[in-house]
């Protein structure tokens, strides 16, 4: 009772003093792509940075449980919800300039957008990401790849703010950038913005690559059903899709969740599926694909408010 005592409080607090968006008890479904997760106690959508910094100054003040969310692509939450405050980098995080062959990029920009104005600025090497569904902040936060490229090959910068209110900047180097993951995966640091470099090139070029990607995802992937994307990371030895083929899996059915009979990389929400669905789903992926290769695969998708172990 004391907690759902400071929940209250903040989020009184929260009405009363931050500009964005505040909502009490918020289905969590409608901010992820698996359209799965029980409601937040709070879920607040800061109109800019100090407002961002007035939203983290409450929630340590009333000492609440809090977890960062962009566009939710990479998240799997669980169907009792968040038990504390979603702090949410969207759309009014969404901006970007250019200066010569630089373009500096809030975290809540949808790499897609930021794809086509580079292409159309002739800019060249941010192809790969034309169709990858998330935010700039996530993508830098989990260095996001596809086809080839990811996002250490064109971040410059990255700016950052702490749970504190502290302002940090990062150069490509200290970002310390490896397969899904950075600095930042095991911190509680939040994007604010990057710089990005690129390379010039010819804008029929690069549109075309873009187009081409984009007809491969289309084409392989299962777009059509809600999914957090790849659901693991790629082993050591191997790919997590081919082993989860070779294994027997795709299309394998658990509940209301579906290992992709188009891409078995994906687990896909086939029919009103449920964080246990999925994650049950999971266990058996993961324990199938151990027994037959000797592999253990890893999530590659974030999971919150619970864990693939309970």
């Amino acid at each position: 009772m004391e907690y759902q005592s400071k929940i209250n409080e903040l989020y009184e607090d929260m009405t009363s003093n931050v500009k964005g968006r505040v909502l009490k008890d918020e289905p969590l479904k409608n901010h992820t792509y698996f359209k799965i997760g029980g409601p937040a106690c709070i879920l607040a959508e800061p109109e800019n940075t100090e407002d961002l910094k007035t939203v983290l100054k409450l929630i340590k003040k009333h000492d609440v449980d809090c977890f960062i969310i962009g566009n939710g692509t990479n998240l799997l939450v669980s169907d009792d919800g968040y038990n504390g405050a979603i702090v949410k980098i969207g759309e009014n995080f969404d901006y970007f300039s250019k200066v010569e062959n630089k373009v500096t990029v809030g975290a809540g920009t949808l790499l897609s957008v930021l794809a086509k104005y580079l292409a159309r600025e002739s800019l060249a090497g941010f192809e790969f990401a034309s169709g990858i569904p998330g935010y700039i902040g996530g993508a830098v936060y989990m260095n996001a790849g596809a086809y080839g490229g990811e996002m250490k090959d064109v971040v410059k910068k990255v700016r950052c703010i702490d749970l504190d209110g502290n302002m940090h900047e990062f150069t490509n180097e200290e970002m310390e950038f490896s397969y899904r993951h950075t600095k930042l995966t095991d911190s509680d640091l939040i994007v604010l913005e990057a710089e990005l470099e690129l390379t010039y090139g010819n804008k029929d070029e690069i549109m075309e690559i873009i187009r081409d990607l984009n007809e491969k995802r289309i084409t392989k992937q299962p777009l059509n059903l809600p999914s957090a994307g790849s659901t693991f990371k790629r082993p050591a030895n191997g790919y997590a899709s081919k082993l989860i083929e070779d294994a027997g899996l795709k299309g394998l059915r658990y509940k209301g969740a579906m290992v992709s009979d188009k891409h078995s990389g994906f687990v896909v929400n086939y029919d009103n599926a449920t964080c246990d669905d999925v994650l049950g789903l999971m266990r058996i992926v993961i324990s199938t694909v151990n027994d037959k290769f000797g592999i253990i695969l890893e999530p590659e998708i974030k999971i919150v408010g619970t864990t693939l172990n309970n």
